[in-house]
């Protein structure tokens, strides 16, 4: 999980956490950093010290000598004042000539040391282009850190006789063993800070989002068909009793509006429902009454046709109040949820009888199995099937089509059993496809508009899913999902 996906306690803990985490390491990186800065420094320091001591000891020299001071003369004037040099300031003496030829050292002589008998060409060069005549070279020799000095030796008259090279081991053992102890005495700090971090940002954390849980909890609570409570808790920042006055506000609204739309709702389904089943029983009403008019003015005991007239009229009566009587059972089966009287059925079976019903020769039916089983209503499955194919053929007869077709497929994928009706009538229209499965909506010149809102009913009590492709003047495909055994 992403820490921008973490609930908000757990960012402020982390966070916390990682501050101190981070700072700690900022410090210990500055400490080492610093550390070394501060070594270089002394080091740097401590052999111009040396080499300021050691040139006024080499002066005093080249003063008190009766030899002539001359670059050739070096070795002869330092033969001996040399090792007095090295053991005053214990450390090593080099002198060279100007073109970095060694004149001699304060080394042993049975020590033979190749890398110290000529300077370094860049140590030479550093030399020369220097503006106070002195440069400072970093080596590292035989696993050891060197900082090697290099100036001119002069006479009286300040002309360079000589170069003066003063090797410095930077011996960092000491250093190093009290960085190790003070890093070592932050640990421990560091350690204690982050204890007590740990604690506090568990408690800080705990306490901001505690009355912000309780919001949430409210808030996944809250629900528009059932009364909703508010909050009341302490409040003990502003923020938070902003949040909390504003869902208290908000539930206030909730359940006015709810209370208002609930009672308006009710009032126009009345009133739509009054208007549709009056609607729907007038029509038959008026023939009936035209009828039974006819039969009153038209009526002699005489007619030899008497007996046919009155079976004429009594099969018009009794359309008429068949008529009356589909209407009151379709309003009343789409007001009442199917029974769920729960069958092992096998779909492709089931279709196949549905479809029996049907004369239609450009009716077609494929299936890839045998069987797809799933639990359903063996009434309610035939209803599904049989108003959307009734859909299919009225959409066709209203396209005039030359050549129908209406295929019906069955097949599976991992969880579900899909019944497909295909058809190439008129197809759907873009601001019809929001209504389609909305009661009482219809695009007939005949029927209430309830059989594709009863299929949906139905599919939806099964916990199935029901959808629709379409494209106008084409045809139109639903799709019927419902759940396997």
């Amino acid at each position: 999980m992403s820490f921008l996906n973490r609930s908000l306690r757990s960012r402020i803990f982390l966070s916390m956490i990682l501050l101190v985490i981070g700072a700690s390491i900022l410090i210990v990186v500055v400490t080492v950093f610093q550390y070394r800065e501060n070594t270089q420094d002394y080091h740097r320091e401590r052999l111009i010290r040396k080499e300021t001591a050691i040139r006024e000891n080499i002066d005093y020299v080249i003063k008190n000598t009766t030899y002539p001071v001359e670059t050739d003369k070096i070795a002869f004037i330092f033969k001996n004042k040399i090792y007095e040099i090295k053991d005053i300031h214990q450390l090593d003496v080099f002198l060279y000539d100007l073109e970095g030829n060694l004149l001699i050292s304060s080394q042993a002589s049975f020590i033979k040391d190749i890398t110290h008998s000529k300077i370094s060409k860049k140590a030479l060069e550093g030399l020369k282009k220097s503006i106070d005549k002195h440069f400072i070279e970093k080596f590292v020799e035989k696993d050891f850190e060197y900082q090697s000095s290099f100036t001119y030796i002069t006479d009286s008259h300040f002309k360079p006789i000589a170069i003066l090279n003063l090797p410095y081991l930077e011996d960092d053992e000491f250093l190093n063993k009290e960085l190790k102890e003070y890093l070592g005495r932050l640990g421990i700090a560091y350690i204690f800070m982050l204890l007590f971090a740990i604690v506090l940002a568990y408690f800080l954390s705990k306490y901001i989002t505690r009355s912000l849980n309780t919001i949430s909890e409210k808030i996944k609570e809250t629900r528009l068909n059932k009364r909703n409570k508010k909050i009341l808790i302490p409040l003990r920042s502003q923020e938070v009793s902003t949040l909390v006055n504003a869902y208290n506000e908000m539930i206030d609204e909730l359940e006015n509006s709810a209370a208002q739309l609930a009672t308006n709702e009710r009032e126009a389904a009345w009133r739509e429902m009054a208007k549709q089943v009056a609607h729907e029983i007038k029509n038959p009403l008026t023939p009936m009454r035209l009828t039974v008019q006819s039969f009153e003015r038209k009526f002699d005991p005489n007619d030899p046709d008497i007996h046919e007239k009155m079976k004429e009229y009594s099969h018009t009566l009794i359309q008429q109040i068949d008529t009356m009587s589909s209407i009151a059972s379709a309003f009343s089966t789409y007001a009442q949820m199917p029974a769920q009287q729960d069958e092992t059925l096998n779909v492709i079976k089931i279709t196949k009888l549905a479809l029996d019903i049907f004369n239609e020769a450009y009716i077609y039916f494929t299936s890839e199995k045998k069987e797809v089983i799933i639990k359903f209503d063996r009434t309610q499955l035939i209803r599904v099937i049989t108003n959307l194919v009734k859909n299919s053929i009225q959409a066709i007869h209203e396209n005039h089509q030359e050549e129908p077709k209406i295929e019906v497929k069955v097949y599976q994928d991992e969880s579900f059993a899909i019944i497909s009706v295909m058809d190439n009538g008129t197809g759907i229209t873009d601001e019809n496809k929001a209504m389609v499965f909305e009661p009482k909506f219809t695009t007939k010149t005949s029927g209430m508009g309830l059989g594709l809102a009863m299929v949906k009913k139905i599919v939806e009590t099964y916990e199935g899913e029901i959808s629709f492709k379409t494209l106008k003047g084409e045809g139109t495909t639903f799709i019927v999902k419902l759940p396997l055994k």
